[in-house]
Parts: C-alpha cells; sequence; structure tokens
C-alpha cells in the first residue's frame, strides 16, 4: 500500500496522468472514495495522458462511457446507481475487463467478480478542501 498527498485537483490529475504511462489494455482501475472526492478528476488525468481529456463526462447515468484513439480503449464506470452486483452482470459489465483499460468509480460493488490483478485507489479528502490523499493498493491473486 502506498499513500500519495495531492495539494490540489492539478496534482491529482498529473499523478493520473503518470501512471496512465504504465497502463495498458486489460488493466483495471477500482476508484473508492466520497461523491465529489475526485474519482472523475483522477479519470480525466488518466485520458488527459491518451489526449482523450476533452471528452470526458461522468457516467453516471449512462454507466459507461467509452473513450477510443489508435492507442486505447478507455471504458470509464460510474457504478454508483446499480443494485448490486447482478445488474452490473445483467448489463455485461465483465465483457469489458479484457477490451481495453477499466476504470470504475465505486468499484468495490463488484470486486468480487473482478479479474486476479486490480489497482485500488481510494481518494480522500485531506486537510484542506482542495487537498486529497491517495491510497493506493494492488491485488494480485485473489484467493
Amino acid at each position: 500500500m502506498q499513500e500519495i498527498m495531492c495539494r490540489d485537483e492539478m496534482q491529482t490529475k498529473k499523478f493520473a496522468n503518470n501512471l496512465a504511462t504504465i497502463l495498458k489494455r486489460g488493466d483495471i482501475i477500482v476508484l473508492s472514495g466520497d461523491l465529489g472526492s475526485g474519482k472523475t478528476k483522477f479519470v480525466e488525468g488518466i485520458l488527459t495522458h491518451y489526449g482523450m481529456q476533452n471528452q470526458i463526462s461522468s457516467p453516471t447515468f449512462t454507466i459507461v462511457n467509452e473513450y477510443h484513439n489508435d492507442l486505447i480503449d478507455v471504458y470509464h464506470f460510474d457504478l454508483y446507481r446499480l443494485g448490486d452486483i447482478y445488474e452490473f452482470e445483467n448489463i455485461g459489465g465483465e465483457e469489458y475487463f479484457e477490451k481495453g483499460l477499466c476504470i470504475f468509480e465505486w468499484g468495490e460493488l463488484i470486486e468480487d467478480i473482478l479479474p486476479n490483478d486490480y489497482i485500488k485507489i481510494t481518494i480522500d479528502r485531506g486537510e484542506d478542501e482542495n487537498s486529497r490523499k491517495l491510497t493506493i493498493e494492488t491485488y494480485r491473486i485473489k484467493i
């Protein structure tokens, strides 16, 4: 587990942009945190790395937004409105795992069905309203 302190939104997006340099098709990121903690801004930082930052919108009502370019396909899910894991399975959510880079806001809802390897990033408010503490955990093999 690693903790990163970001003093503002720009630093959070920069961290996400840097993380994107090592991400590839099939990677999964679970973003956890309160409403307004910066999960969508984190996604914007990742999309910036791929030149897709101008396309971002929160998928709160559509469940998933898809971003495509010649480098990678990014699938940005917001699972806040899903009732349970079965609802995710019923929309064919598991089919996305290998199709591209998957980023799940509120992804703790589906952790039981995620592939063996994923990164979980919990975003908490810092000492002031602009700062954030990012807690990064890497999950490898579930038994």
